[in-house]
């Protein structure tokens, strides 16, 4: 993961990068001041380090900058990598047997006082943390709950394309062609009068797509429909659509249990006995 910003993430450094020099960035996500020496915990998506500043081994005005930071602050150090004081590892931390004595300081970009803290216990309405989305999704059970869905949705291409499948994209700005919902329309600036629907469903495409030859299709389409918000209603949602030539039924319900299976398993490691019951 290294950039010119960085040589490695928050979360890789263990006890083998002992006495290496590295450059990390993040947000300030702890700091702590004894007043000699100074601690400040950095946060990425990939995990937490900890930086212990010592006076004598950084420049003056530096270290009154690392003095300086707060809450949420992204900031960049350079440091060699070494072991935790003995008695003051943290396990529950995969770089808790690490920390990063600083050399070298920049704060990139300071923060104001977030309205509420970044974890997954906060307090803060659900009314805040949407105004503040920016700053609710860098919370861990939200950033989590995106890499399982990336993780999913990479797991279901790996699983239909061993099974002979082709992901092809279908058009977004389409025909207006009445579903089971209102279509949402787009004016068209160049052809006054005149206007495109999203899309409720890739059906059309497909099926132009089976008649093309393409026997086996897929996508993890969005789908659009000017409805009412319930319950079990969205005016927009991904699914994953496909489309086969030369099946029946059965042939389906065996393809689906495969990459539900598949999915499981690769995901969560929970074994899914198929076929399923019916």
């Amino acid at each position: 993961m290294a950039t010119s910003f960085r040589t490695h993430t928050c979360g890789e450094l263990t006890e083998k990068n002992i006495g290496n020099k590295v450059i990390l960035t993040g947000w300030v996500h702890g700091h702590r001041d004894l007043g000699g020496l100074l601690f400040i915990d950095i946060r990425d998506r990939w995990g937490i380090t900890q930086a212990v500043f010592d006076p004598n081994l950084i420049r003056p005005e530096e270290m009154e900058a690392a003095r300086s930071v707060r809450y949420e602050f992204s900031v960049q150090v350079s440091g060699l990598v070494r072991s935790r004081p003995e008695g003051m590892h943290n396990k529950q931390n995969p770089t808790g047997d690490i920390e990063i004595l600083v050399d070298s300081f920049k704060i990139l970009n300071p923060a104001k006082t977030p309205p509420f803290m970044i974890e997954n216990d906060s307090t803060a309405s659900e009314d805040l943390r949407l105004k503040y989305r920016y700053l609710d999704l860098r919370r861990p059970i939200l950033k989590d709950k995106l890499i399982l869905r990336h993780i999913a949705a990479q797991e279901i291409r790996k699983y239909l394309c061993s099974q002979g499948f082709l992901e092809i994209e279908t058009p977004l700005l389409i025909r207006s062609t009445p579903e089971g919902a209102r279509d949402f329309i787009v004016p068209s600036r160049e052809h006054k009068g005149k206007f495109y629907a999203l899309p409720q469903s890739p059906q059309l495409f497909k099926q132009i797509l089976m008649v093309s030859g393409f026997d086996r299709y897929f996508q993890l389409a969005r789908c659009l429909r000017d409805e009412d918000l319930r319950a079990d209603r969205q005016p927009e949602h991904t699914q994953i659509d496909m489309e086969m030539s030369y099946v029946n039924i059965d042939d389906i319900f065996g393809l689906v249990e495969g990459m539900m299976s598949h999915l499981f398993k690769a995901v969560l490691d929970v074994d899914l006995s198929i076929p399923f019951p019916r």
